[in-house]
């Protein structure tokens, strides 16, 4: 099935339902919620997701896992997407996070041709081994650390989304202290309990899934480096590697369309 929305058949007494969506350029999908667990493809482009506990940026032939019943909005740059909709019954295991995951040449197969079965198909027939085989391969799925927890402070959150906006890699915690009159004792003590990741933790992070639209685009290396602050490339790339465990331009090559 292709672009139709969920709601249309989401009644249907089946596993797996699979849609394909194609979007216009710079689409915002606003804030919304499934009953079923999704798994989010995409097949082109790049995607933003954003929930109320974190922002998750999903690359090209990677995949984003959407807990069912969880907000979330989803911010896209020349996206098509792949949908999976879950019954919750058949995902015990899910998590109840959203997860960026790597996709097996396999998964990603089996997801295309689960987007050109008759919705309805019948038990035992060859589509229902494709929706039990998608169901397996998901259950071995790699995570990837492309997301940003985000604090629920109300104090530190603004900051934390301002700087999503424009992040900078020598931003010093001084002048997040000074903004909120804290120490660097507190603003380490609040950035811990509200991410689980140390102020320069977060705040590399917080760069390198920013350069993943830029590589999208095409950008430089080097013009990313600059963009956010790093002394060099090498450095830039360093810090890539670190985080992602592969260079830049592994994520800069499309992993393939449909």
């Amino acid at each position: 099935m292709r672009n139709i929305p969920i709601a249309e058949v989401d009644d249907l007494d089946r596993p797996v339902v699979a849609i394909g969506t194609d979007y216009p350029p710079d689409h915002l999908l606003p804030r919304h919620a499934h009953r079923r667990a999704q798994v989010l493809y995409a097949a082109t482009g790049l995607m933003h997701v954003e929930t109320a506990d974190g922002s998750w940026t999903v690359p090209t032939a990677r995949a984003v896992l959407i807990p069912p019943t969880v907000g979330h909005q989803v911010a896209m740059t020349g996206v098509s997407t792949r949908s999976l909709y879950i019954e919750p019954a058949a995902v015990p295991w899910f998590p109840d996070r959203c997860q960026v995951v790597d996709v097996s040449p396999l998964l990603r197969a089996l997801i295309l041709a689960a987007v050109e079965m008759e919705p309805r198909y019948a038990e035992h027939s060859r589509d229902a081994a494709v929706a039990a085989l998608i169901l397996h391969e998901l259950r071995s799925l790699t995570p990837l650390p492309l997301d940003v927890p985000l604090p629920s402070d109300p104090r530190l959150r603004p900051l934390c989304e301002a700087f999503l906006r424009r992040p900078h890699v020598h931003d010093a915690p001084a002048r997040w202290c000074a903004e909120l009159n804290v120490s660097e004792r507190t603003l380490a003590r609040l950035f811990q309990r509200g991410t689980g990741l140390s102020f320069s933790q977060w705040r590399q992070r917080a760069c390198i899934l920013h350069s993943l639209q830029h590589l999208a685009a095409g950008v430089p290396v080097a013009r990313i480096a600059a963009l956010l602050g790093y002394d060099n490339p090498a450095a830039y790339t360093a810090a890539f590697g670190r985080l992602l465990g592969r260079p830049p331009t592994a994520y800069r090559t499309p992993g393939g369309a449909a």
